[in-house]
C-alpha cells in the first residue's frame, strides 16, 4: 500500500494566510512538521480535515507570557494554548528564574510572587531548579515536550543577582567589572537560543515584601550594557517595561540609546494608564519619530482594556485589607461566605479603615471600588458606563462599597469583579483603537503564565476574533484578514521567528481552523490545579474547530488532544556552546 501524499489534508476552507490578503478557497497539505502545498489539491492523507465554512489561518504567536516557571513543571501551556496560540515567549518584564544560583532561589521566587502574582507555594513546589546558567536553563526547556511552542528572553533581574549577589538583590550601583559580565552573560544568552533580553523599570514591579524588582531603578549605563551584550550576539529583541514616571520624550530617548547600543529591534509595553491617560500619544509619537531616524522599535498593546479580576477566590477583592474580613480569609469559601452574610460581621466590615498594603499598587487598585463592573458569563470588557458599580449603587441607592461587598457574595462567592486598570480611562474603544491600527505597534501584553489570582488576558486572541473581526460596529470593525495578521504573522517577524504565522508552502504547520460565527470567550472561572493546589484562572472558548502544531492536531473543539508536540525554539543566535564562546 502506498504511503499517503499528506498527512493532513484541510479540504474546503477560507484560507487566510496571515500575508493581509483576502481569505481565498484553498485545500491546505501538511506533511510532517511542514505545509506542503496550497491550492486545490488532489491525493490522499491520513487525515482529512473538512473545513468548509471555516477559515484555515496561521497558527497565533504571543510574543509577551510568563511561562518561564510553569514551563518547568507542566506541559500544556494554559490559558494560552486553548486559544489559537501556537507560540508563546516568555521571559518578559525582567522578571524569570535564570540564570540562578541555589542560594538565590528564594529571591527570585519572592520577585516573581510579587511582580506578577504567583502563589510562593506554587514555585517552590513546581520549580525543579535543575539549571544554574540561562543556557542550562534552556537545556532543561528543551528536553521537556508541550501543546505549543515556547521560546524564551534572557531577564535582567535574575541576571542581576547572578552577578551581584545581594548587592543586586538591595538595588546597589553596579561596578564597570558587573556591567561587563551581565553584557558576556546576555550574548551567552542569546547564543544558546534566547531570542532577547528583557528589563523592567516600572515602580510598580515590586517583591512580596514591596521591594522593587532588582531591575528597576538600575542606572541606564546597566541596561545599555544589556544592549551592548544584545548587539555582540547580533540577535534578538531587547523588551523594555517602562519607568512611566519620566516623560514620554526622556522614555523614548533611553529606548534609543538601546537600540543605537544593540543594533537590534526594541519592544516595550504600551497601555493607557489611568493616572497619565494622554502620555501614549506621546510615546506613540516618540515612536514614530525614533523608527524616522532608521531604529527598529515597536510598542506592544493590548486589544482591550487590561482587567483586573477581583473576587473571594482571588488574589484582590475591596474588602481584603478590612480587619474582621482578614480574620476570616483563610476560612474555605463556603464558610467564609456564611459568615460574611451575617448582617453584624457586614457593618463591621464596612465600616472598618483599610490596612495599607505593602505594595502601593494594591491600594491604588481596591481604592477604585467604584470603577469596577460585575463581569458576566458572557464578560464585556468595554461596557457602558451605567454599568459602573458606583452608579448601579447611586441608582440603588446605597454605599459604593456596600453594594460592591454584595456582588462578591453572589454566585455562593464565585463572582468576579472587573476592574479596566488600563486602556478605558475615557470610557471608550478609542485609545485601544488609535494603538491597534497605528502601524508601529503589535498586539500582546496576554500575560499568560502569570497572575494567576488577578488577571486572565491570555485569552486575547479569542477576543480579537469576536469582538474587533465580528461583533463591533461596522465603522471599527476589522478585515479578519487584517486580524489574522496582527495575531500571527507581525507578532512572528517581532521576535525573528520568520518559520511560523503565514499559511504558504515551506511554513511551520502551526494552523488554526476557526469558526467565526461560533467564536465565544467564555467567563473566567478559578481552577486549583497548580502544584500545591494553587489556583489560576482559566477561559474557555468556542468556535476552534481544531489547532494544529508542528503537523499534530493538539486541539478539537476546544478540548484537548493530549498531543504534545510543542519544543523549544531557539532563536537565530543559537550557535554549538563550543563555536559561541
Amino acid at each position: 500500500m502506498s504511503k499517503p501524499d499528506y498527512d493532513i489534508l484541510i479540504r474546503g476552507g477560507m484560507v487566510v494566510d496571515g500575508r493581509d490578503g483576502a481569505p481565498f478557497a484553498a485545500d491546505v497539505g501538511i506533511k510532517g512538521s511542514l505545509i506542503v502545498a496550497v491550492g486545490n489539491l488532489d491525493g490522499t492523507a491520513a487525515e482529512v480535515i473538512d473545513a468548509t465554512g471555516r477559515y484555515v489561518t496561521p497558527g497565533f504567536i504571543d510574543v509577551h507570557t510568563h511561562y518561564d516557571g510553569q514551563a518547568t513543571w507542566e506541559n500544556t501551556l494554559a490559558p494560552s494554548s486553548n486559544h489559537g496560540v501556537t507560540t508563546i515567549v516568555g521571559g518578559n518584564c525582567g522578571v524569570g528564574f535564570a540564570p540562578c544560583r541555589p542560594e538565590d532561589h528564594e529571591t527570585l521566587i519572592t520577585v516573581m510572587e510579587g511582580v506578577e502574582d504567583i502563589p510562593e507555594v506554587v514555585m517552590a513546589n513546581g520549580i525543579p531548579w535543575t539549571w544554574e546558567s540561562f543556557p542550562e536553563y534552556l537545556d532543561v526547556l528543551g528536553q521537556r515536550a508541550y501543546d505549543i511552542d515556547i521560546a524564551m528572553q534572557v531577564p535582567h533581574s535574575p541576571l542581576r543577582v547572578y552577578v551581584m549577589g545581594e548587592r543586586g538583590a538591595n538595588h546597589e550601583a553596579s561596578t564597570e567589572i558587573d556591567r561587563t559580565r551581565m553584557a558576556a552573560l546576555v550574548t551567552e544568552a542569546v547564543r544558546a537560543g534566547a531570542v532577547g533580553v528583557s528589563t523592567s523599570r516600572s515602580l510598580n514591579h515590586r517583591a512580596k515584601n514591596g521591594k522593587l524588582a532588582p531591575s528597576v531603578e538600575t542606572a541606564k549605563d546597566e541596561v545599555l550594557a544589556l544592549a551592548k551584550g544584545l548587539g555582540e550576539a547580533r540577535a534578538g529583541v531587547f523588551q523594555i517595561i517602562t519607568e512611566m514616571t519620566e516623560s514620554p520624550e526622556d522614555e523614548m530617548a533611553l529606548i534609543e540609546r538601546i537600540a543605537e547600543t544593540a543594533k537590534r529591534p526594541v519592544s516595550y509595553s504600551l497601555v493607557e494608564t489611568m493616572d497619565r491617560p494622554e502620555n501614549w500619544r506621546r510615546m506613540l509619537k516618540a515612536t514614530e519619530a525614533a523608527n524616522a531616524k532608521g531604529y527598529m522599535v515597536r510598542a506592544q498593546v493590548f486589544p482591550r482594556p487590561v482587567g483586573v479580576m477581583m473576587g473571594l477566590e482571588l488574589s484582590l477583592h475591596p474588602i481584603m485589607n478590612r480587619p474582621s474580613y482578614i480574620a476570616i480569609k483563610d476560612l474555605p469559601l463556603e464558610e467564609r461566605v456564611a459568615r460574611l452574610r451575617d448582617p453584624e460581621l457586614r457593618a463591621r466590615i464596612l465600616s472598618e479603615e483599610p490596612v495599607p498594603d505593602k505594595q502601593p499598587i494594591v491600594d491604588m487598585l481596591l481604592g477604585a471600588v467604584g470603577s469596577m463592573y460585575a463581569l458576566g458569563e458572557e464578560p464585556d470588557y468595554m461596557p457602558p458606563p451605567e454599568m459602573r458599580l458606583d452608579e448601579r449603587a447611586k441608582a440603588a441607592g446605597v454605599n459604593t462599597l456596600e453594594f460592591a461587598y454584595d456582588r462578591l457574595l453572589e454566585q455562593d462567592g464565585h463572582a468576579i469583579l472587573y476592574l479596566p486598570s488600563a486602556n478605558f480611562s475615557s470610557g471608550t474603544m478609542e485609545p485601544v483603537y488609535t494603538m491597534m491600527t497605528h502601524p508601529d505597534t503589535v498586539l500582546g501584553l496576554g500575560d499568560g503564565g502569570a497572575h494567576y489570582g488577578m488577571i486572565c488576558d491570555a485569552g486575547f486572541p479569542t477576543y480579537v476574533l469576536a469582538f474587533w473581526a465580528r461583533d463591533v460596529d461596522e465603522a471599527y470593525r476589522f478585515p479578519i484578514e487584517w486580524v489574522v495578521a496582527q495575531l500571527s504573522r507581525l507578532p512572528a517577524e517581532t521576535v525573528g521567528l520568520t518559520d511560523r504565522g503565514v499559511i504558504a508552502v515551506g511554513y511551520k504547520a502551526d494552523v488554526n481552523i476557526i469558526d467565526l460565527p461560533g467564536v465565544k470567550l467564555h467567563a473566567p472561572r478559578v481552577a486549583h490545579d497548580l502544584p500545591a493546589g494553587g489556583r489560576r484562572l482559566y477561559q474557555r472558548a468556542d468556535g476552534y474547530d481544531a489547532t494544529i502544531v508542528s503537523g499534530v492536531v493538539t486541539y478539537r473543539d476546544g478540548t484537548p488532544t493530549g498531543a504534545l508536540p510543542g519544543r523549544l525554539v531557539r532563536g537565530d543566535g543559537y550557535a554549538p556552546l563550543a563555536q559561541a564562546s
